[in-house]
C-alpha cells in the first residue's frame, strides 16, 4: 500500500471509498466525486486490490463479496469505521456538500428499505451500467487519491 499525500495544511480524516473496479456505476460514481471532491477528502482503492482486499478482511467482511460498495469513515483515524449499502452512499454523499447534501434526507427512509433498494440495483448493476474488461487507471492529477493501482 502506497502512502497518501497528506492535505496541505489540514489533517482532516480521509474517506476511503472501497468499490467494484469493473463496474461501469461504480467507476461513474468515482468519476462524479472526483469532479466534486473541492476538500481532496476522498480515497479510492477498487475492491479487487490488495489494499482494498486486506481493508475488507480487517473490518470483518467477505473479501471476495463485490456487491457493495464499502465507506471507511475517518480512515487511518482512531474512530475510523466501516459503512456499506446505503450507510456508505449517504456518508459519502453528506461529505459533498452543495446541492448534493439534500440527498441525505434518504435517511428518513427505514434501513430495511434503503438497503432493499440497494441491493437491488446492486445486482442489476452489469446488466445496466455495463462491466468494464479492467479497471481503469486514475488520471495523473488524481493518483494520489487511490491506495495502489486499480485492479
Amino acid at each position: 500500500m502506497t502512502d497518501e499525500q497528506p492535505t496541505a495544511g489540514v489533517d482532516a480524516p480521509h474517506t476511503l471509498i472501497l468499490y467494484d473496479g469493473v463496474c461501469g456505476l461504480c467507476n461513474r460514481l468515482v468519476a462524479f466525486l472526483l469532479r466534486h471532491d473541492a476538500r481532496d477528502q476522498f480515497r479510492f482503492a477498487t475492491l479487487q486490490s490488495s489494499p482494498g482486499q486486506t481493508l475488507l478482511a480487517r473490518h470483518g467482511f467477505n473479501p471476495g463479496n463485490h456487491q457493495s460498495v464499502a465507506v471507511l469513515a475517518n480512515y487511518r483515524q482512531p474512530d475510523e469505521r466501516a459503512l456499506t449499502r446505503s450507510e456508505a452512499v449517504l456518508w459519502v454523499i453528506g461529505r459533498i456538500g452543495g446541492i448534493w447534501r439534500i440527498l441525505v434526507l434518504g435517511r428518513a427512509i427505514p434501513l430495511t428499505l434503503r438497503d432493499a433498494l440497494y441491493r437491488f440495483i446492486a445486482q442489476r448493476r452489469y446488466s445496466i451500467f455495463g462491466k468494464l474488461d479492467a479497471c481503469p487507471v486514475p488520471r495523473p492529477e488524481d493518483r494520489h487519491k487511490f491506495l495502489d493501482l486499480p485492479c
